[in-house]
């Protein structure tokens, strides 16, 4: 199984195909859809004026989406006597739900990198192949064995969202994944969609 680590270069992206399980390494950010809103509103479309406290989180996420990957992810958080944060839950969500904003938050903080379940739709997969960048399918159901993957929280970013919406900073290590969308214009749910359609439409034709 090919390990890599972030920030990813396009290079590393274009090498990357529908069906290749990967490890994933390095310094990520979880983000839903509240995340996806403020960023597209604020930042991308600009139609809602940034207050000082969110041109700050802006400039930070300028550098740390760079070439890292946004996690769909609304994770179980703890906090020891320290103030240190834990993840112990940490299983992807419904992507879709982001297809309206990803391609354009992937290409102005030029992130390579999304990972979530149930892959996404025709302007994602038009935008992985124009920033480039590629989509990452995770487990559902496995969100406290995901979590061993997760072994720093480095920070958290709009904790005012509430705890599964906030932008969670993580440092991940052997985070197992499987590219279902790539940077070549494939997509594996897009097979599948087509396939079942076709036994749908079959069942509705077959007589009773």
């Amino acid at each position: 199984m090919r390990s890599i680590t972030t920030p990813l270069s396009d290079e590393i992206i274009r090498s990357l195909h529908v069906g290749e399980p990967i490890l994933l390494n390095g310094v990520i950010v979880t983000g839903r859809d509240a995340a996806h809103k403020w960023m597209i509103d604020t930042f991308v479309k600009k139609t809602k004026s940034a207050n000082a406290e969110d041109l700050a989180v802006y400039e930070m996420l300028k550098t740390l989406l760079n070439g890292s990957v946004i996690y769909h992810c609304g994770p179980v958080v703890s906090k020891d006597e320290n103030g240190e944060y834990r993840f112990l839950a940490a299983g992807p969500t419904t992507s879709i739900r982001e297809e309206p904003y990803q391609a354009d938050v992937m290409k102005h903080f030029n992130v390579k990198g999304v990972i979530g379940k149930g892959g996404m739709g025709a302007k994602t997969l038009k935008g992985c192949q124009e920033v480039p960048f590629v989509y990452f399918h995770a487990v559902g159901g496995a969100a406290s064995y995901i979590a061993q993957s997760v072994v720093k929280v480095h920070g958290v970013h709009k904790l005012d969202f509430g705890v599964p919406e906030a932008m969670w900073v993580i440092e991940v290590k052997d985070f197992p994944v499987v590219v279902t969308m790539d940077s070549h214009g494939q997509s594996q749910h897009a097979v599948v969609d087509e396939s079942s359609q076709k036994v749908l439409d079959d069942l509705l034709q077959k007589p009773y």
